[in-house]
């Protein structure tokens, strides 16, 4: 990106209902309203195009899952090429009989694909049992060159891992985006949710300011059951941009859809580096502990 250089981005905070295909017919208008409002960048949340089934497993719902490229790329991906916008697609991809992932495909402002990332970080939670349906991601950590600019994707549970922000940003990355499904279990609302959301927007923040980055989390909204019974998750919205020293430039509600838009100069990342220079004084020499899961009392302290 070139300094001085302002673009518009967008955040797309919608409710999932039960029909894929509605789903992405929904979501195509959104994008094509946040272009038309002046985007340059249009974020979409985690697995936009079905409701959250990782709240059960059953191997029924892996017909959820789609090609890379297919249905989703190319219904955005002719939106992109009309609009000349970045679009962050999440998908279910099936890779192949087997072996699915949760993933980003970034999509140019020509309509082609400028690059995939599939989720690092599995979570394992209840109502939240991914490692059932994804194959953890093999590409790495990655900034992606596109029109706008080298842009860093990063999925959901990755979003509480400093260690993939950082690598994303040493890639390159001035921009990360972090499309998400996150929310309350309605039990725990009343006397831990207020908590849980306002960790979850302060780590966020702080990837921003240690790494000298925009930061940008898309989520969905409503209260999302599963068919085979439970509580349920009450997607707590919130989507959010911060800009590199953490300050929250535009917020969503919790429980509305909305598309949220912001202006970014790119110029912002320069400033806070020069007087905050986090990447200039790490120690990388002495990190190598980093690669290890965790020192035992038995460890000599070598890695």
């Amino acid at each position: 990106m070139n300094l001085g250089n302002k673009l518009t981005i967008a955040l797309v905070q919608m409710s999932c209902g039960a029909v894929p295909q509605e789903n992405l017919g929904s979501t195509v208008a959104k994008v094509e309203e946040a272009a038309r409002r002046g985007a340059k960048v249009v974020c979409l949340p985690e697995l936009f195009r079905s409701q959250y089934f990782c709240q059960t497993e059953d191997a029924a719902l892996f017909d959820l899952a789609e090609s890379v490229p297919g249905p989703s790329t190319e219904a955005l991906g002719e939106v992109a090429g009309q609009f000349n916008v970045v679009i962050i697609v999440p998908v279910f991809e099936r890779r192949t009989a087997g072996i699915y992932h949760n993933s980003v495909v970034v999509v140019d402002g020509d309509g082609s694909i400028a690059g995939l990332y599939r989720k690092m970080h599995i979570p394992d939670d209840p109502a939240y049992y991914e490692k059932f349906y994804f194959t953890p991601g093999d590409r790495g950590f990655q900034a992606i060159q596109t029109s706008a600019g080298k842009i860093g994707t990063l999925i959901c549970w990755d979003q509480w891992y400093p260690e993939a922000a950082r690598l994303t940003t040493l890639q390159g990355a001035e921009m990360l985006f972090y499309p998400t499904a996150i929310g309350w279990h309605p039990s725990e609302k009343a006397q831990e949710g207020e908590l849980q959301r306002s960790a979850w927007q302060t780590i966020q923040r702080s990837h921003a300011i240690a790494n000298g980055v925009f930061v940008a989390a898309v989520n969905r909204v409503g209260h999302e059951k599963p068919d085979a019974g439970g509580d349920g998750i009450e997607f707590w919205g919130s989507s959010f941009l911060c800009d590199p020293f953490g300050t929250v430039m535009a917020e969503a509600s919790i429980d509305k859809e909305e598309i949220l838009l912001a202006e970014v100069n790119v110029s912002r990342v320069e400033e806070v580096r020069r007087n905050w220079p986090f990447l200039r004084d790490r120690r990388v020499d002495a990190y190598g502990g980093l690669t290890k899961r965790f020192f035992d009392q038995s460890d000599d302290g070598e890695c």
